[in-house]
């Protein structure tokens, strides 16, 4: 059976505790990242939706390194909107700063009607590449 080993950014946010889980889980050379919404510190959402999806990608970039992975290692992408609508012109011009140039990763997006009070959420698989 393969280990389960959780992983945690150096500056983690009060909802892993509050909620009661790991940011991320690897598995073998896989790495299972929760959804990472834009809170702050505290727990608290941003309420500027531009910056509440930047710093999404922000404590997703931490979980990632954490594991000694990159964006570059992400291979299937889940992206859940409470306003597709209105949010996802927004929400793709983040998303091009933030993934770079192709090939991309697999990517699903999701409507939804409630993140905890947060307007965006994004959730990943990646590989580890292996540490020499």
């Amino acid at each position: 059976m393969t280990n389960r080993d959780a992983i945690f950014p150096a500056d983690r946010h009060a909802l892993y505790d509050l909620h009661q889980y790991s940011p991320a889980i690897r598995s073998g050379d896989l790495l299972f990242v929760s959804g990472q919404v834009g809170s702050r510190a505290d727990g608290s959402p941003e309420p500027d939706f531009a910056r509440q999806v930047k710093l999404a990608f922000a404590n997703l970039k931490a979980v990632l390194a954490a594991a000694g992975s990159s964006f570059d290692d992400v291979v299937d992408v889940t992206s859940f909107h409470t306003d597709p609508a209105t949010q996802f012109d927004t929400f793709m011009a983040v998303r091009a700063e933030e993934i770079g140039e192709a090939p991309w990763p697999t990517w699903t997006a999701l409507g939804v009607t409630w993140l905890a009070g947060f307007d965006f959420e994004i959730k990943v698989v990646a590989r580890v590449p292996k540490q020499d």
